[in-house]
């Protein structure tokens, strides 16, 4: 079984290169995740969230800077040894319950094929009764996917993304098209694989009431880290180059052209916003 894996991207850069012009879906992104850790993912729709996840996942290469989970650098690994990292040691569960499922296996099966690779590649994998066991989805392991409510086949792919017990698991929008009560049986066995295995979780979410669960967001906007959160308190990071991206309920209350002053005390700074328009009684 895996141990939990640390994450590290420098300068993470990545283009996506379209008929006429590129789109950058990420401008140099510092990310970093301790290993066991458990963070989300936030911000609006094309921002970047699910390109950072991929890059984790090796399911794409960067344009530009690096990337590390563990002791791998994604994008110095050959295809071979990104498909046995993928099989052993961080999984990815995409947005969609049936697009990580086989749809004519029922659950328990689904479990059994995701570990056969695992398995072949000589990784120490759980037995698939644990596996379902630890997500809550062992009362209907053996009912064909056609019988399951959307929360159970959300369970199902879950089971299916701990299949060979990962150091890290990459869940993209792992509550989205649930209800109230679905979707907080899944944040639970999230947060109980976490608890149990010490997997280290990253999960996209554009949802306030699931960031709220999590100990630590980041907030991406136009491919930048746009902002940290702690147990439902929000920061502003600094950048390697010093930029320093403000929270957007700051940026509604101040207008293009605010200028910004730190004043030093011995407590830290104090951040005070000037508005400074042309005076008409000066010429020049």
């Amino acid at each position: 079984m895996s141990r939990p894996l640390a994450i590290t991207t420098l300068g993470l850069v990545h283009i996506y290169r379209t008929e006429g012009h590129d789109v950058a879906a990420l401008s140099g992104v510092d990310f970093s995740v301790a290993a066991g850790d458990v963070v989300g993912l936030l911000g609006p729709s094309g921002s970047g969230k699910s390109t950072l996840l991929s890059l984790l996942g090796g399911l794409l290469r960067p344009s530009a800077g690096r990337v590390f989970v563990g002791e791998h650098e994604l994008s110095t690994m050959s295809p071979a040894q990104i498909d046995a990292y993928q099989a052993v040691e961080a999984s990815l569960m995409l947005q969609g319950a049936r697009r990580n499922l086989v749809p004519y296996l029922d659950v328990r099966e689904n479990v059994a094929f995701a570990q056969v690779q695992a398995r072949r590649l000589g990784a120490d994998v759980p037995d698939v009764g644990h596996v379902l066991n630890l997500v809550g989805a062992t009362a209907f392991a053996d009912r064909p996917l056609s019988a399951l409510s959307q929360g159970q086949l959300q369970m199902s792919a879950l089971a299916v993304a701990m299949a060979s017990a990962p150091g890290v698991l990459l869940a993209d929008e792992p509550t989205s098209a649930l209800d109230r009560s679905a979707r907080e049986v899944i944040l639970d066995a999230l947060l109980r694989v976490n608890a149990q295995e010490g997997t280290t979780i990253v999960a996209v979410t554009h949802d306030p009431e699931v960031a709220e669960r999590l100990p630590r967001t980041v907030t991406i906007r136009d491919g930048r880290i746009g902002g940290e959160g702690r147990r439902g308190r929000e920061y502003a990071v600094v950048t390697a180059d010093g930029f320093v991206p403000l929270p957007v309920h700051i940026r509604a209350d101040l207008p293009p052209g605010t200028l910004l002053r730190w004043e030093r005390s011995e407590q830290g700074y104090t951040v005070v916003p000037e508005v400074i328009g042309h005076d008409p009684a000066q010429t020049d």
